[in-house]
């Protein structure tokens, strides 16, 4: 192991609990961090465009299919930054901008995980709705929400006027991705859609089959835009996975949150935790 593999590991109370960054056996800098044992992001820093995790690979296949060239990004939710350092590799010249409130794990991420390294990257320590409350209108070809406290989905992010304002930040090709969690019956990832179709006109699905059968609990990929989306593409993408996702779009979308109600700033809403410690 070289001297970089050792400084890069350990423990470190950050402000939402004890994180702490595992290396990858198989991996030669690969990284797992962690936040009271709940799986937050994983880095390849040889390789940053390996995504460990099912979801954040659906992530990257929305936007691999997005129209070629730079990005003006904002990550809402930063961890390790294992998506920034995605579309830095994968589309140079993208401006991105990290909204994260917690310093003292953005700080073991410089420190540990390379992150100054990425170009054209910026970090903000704010909360996300704060944060982009501040941004111009039509100033981002894309945002991210992956924002969690522990195994906890940032539930004030799922508002529908949280979601407006995503929508005036946004350029009108621009497109909104959402990673969210919930478990059998999907009652909470149904008012979720239901909230982010009352803005945008055109939205998908991505999820693993048995999740989206509620044989367990998992994520969901939204994606949404004020055009239309790249579903051939992405279905065919989908299919041809390591690990199959299911598409869902249409009618079965429609479908799928029938009936549920928008969520608001008017209401107390928790969001759902998996019966387990972590999820992938």
């Amino acid at each position: 192991m070289s001297k970089g593999h050792r400084a890069r590991g350990g423990r470190r109370d950050v402000r939402f609990g004890m994180a702490e960054l595992i290396r990858d056996l198989d991996r030669p800098d690969g990284w797992l961090l962690s936040v009271d044992g709940v799986a937050q992001s994983y880095v390849d820093l040889d390789d940053p465009t390996h995504l460990e995790f099912d979801y954040v690979r659906r992530i990257g296949d929305v936007i691999d299919c997005l129209p070629a060239g730079p990005l003006n990004t904002v990550h809402i939710g930063g961890g390790a930054c294992t998506l920034p350092r995605y579309v830095a590799a994968t589309r140079p010249g993208s401006r991105q901008l990290v909204l994260d409130p917690d310093e003292e794990l953005i700080d073991l991420v410089r420190e540990r995980l390379d992150l100054r390294s990425v170009p054209s990257l910026r970090v903000r320590i704010a909360d996300g709705r704060e944060g982009l409350a501040t941004r111009n209108a039509e100033s981002a070809d894309l945002i991210v929400l992956d924002a969690f406290v522990s195994a906890e989905m940032a539930s004030g992010m799922a508002t529908v006027e949280f979601v407006r304002d995503v929508r005036r930040v946004l350029r009108p090709h621009g497109t909104y991705l959402v990673n969210v969690t919930d478990g059998p019956g999907w009652q909470f990832a149904r008012r979720v859609v239901a909230t982010v179709a009352e803005v945008f006109g055109s939205m998908l699905l991505l999820a693993d089959p048995g999740v989206m059968r509620g044989r367990r609990f998992g994520n969901l990929v939204v994606a949404a835009s004020g055009e239309a989306l790249p579903e051939a593409e992405l279905a065919r993408r989908a299919a041809s996975a390591v690990f199959p996702a299911r598409l869902v779009t249409g009618a079965k979308l429609s479908d799928f949150y029938r009936g549920s109600k928008v969520i608001t700033d008017a209401e107390e809403l928790a969001a759902p935790t998996p019966p387990e410690t972590a999820f992938s």
